[in-house]
């Protein structure tokens, strides 16, 4: 059984983007969200909220549905970098939690069906859905005209990973991909 967060049993998570200014401003995804109202803005790291959940595909540790709690009591914080830079990722606080995204591929036009090379709100989206913040991840994907592309790319795998406890569970589910 599919968790779903959206029937009411648990607030949707605070969204949150550090945007480091490393892309192009009219392809920014994180950009979009902060212009639509869809994520707040945190102008320096020392701003992000103490317990929330860092998006950084360096750590060592899947998002889960274990994770849906942590993000509802302190928000979700995609950091917008360049994936040319993505090897200077910014070290983090020891509060927060660090949390990978499992394989998917990406649906937007610069780096369509290429593994793991998501723009902010594809990983913002997709962290959501396998939370079990469904809606809520659909409600980011619908204001990119390749959204609803990433969600039939994704399909099978996103569902999967949303029935998993936890990392482990997760992190098995992409081994079977792998």
């Amino acid at each position: 059984m599919t968790k779903n967060h959206n029937d009411g049993d648990m607030p949707a998570p605070k969204l949150f983007v550090y945007d480091e200014k490393q892309c192009d401003p009219k392809k920014c995804t994180a950009r979009k969200m902060l212009k639509f109202g869809l994520a707040n803005e945190l102008n320096s790291l020392k701003k992000i909220p103490h317990g929330a959940i860092v998006l950084n595909p360096l750590a060592k540790k899947a998002i889960s549905g274990e994770d849906a709690e942590r993000a509802v009591l302190h928000g979700i914080v995609v950091m917008d970098l360049s994936w040319k830079n993505i090897e200077e990722f910014p070290k983090m606080r020891k509060d927060v939690a660090q949390r990978a995204l499992p394989l998917l591929f990406a649906a937007n036009p610069v780096n369509w069906g290429k593994p793991q090379r998501l723009t902010s709100a594809e990983a913002m989206g997709a962290a959501l859905y396998i939370m079990g913040f469904k809606e809520e991840a659909k409600g980011i994907f619908e204001k990119f005209s390749w959204g609803e592309q990433f969600l039939i790319l994704n399909k099978e795998p996103l569902e999967r990973y949303a029935q998993a406890e936890t990392s482990i569970g997760v992190v098995a589910i992409q081994d079977e991909y792998l």
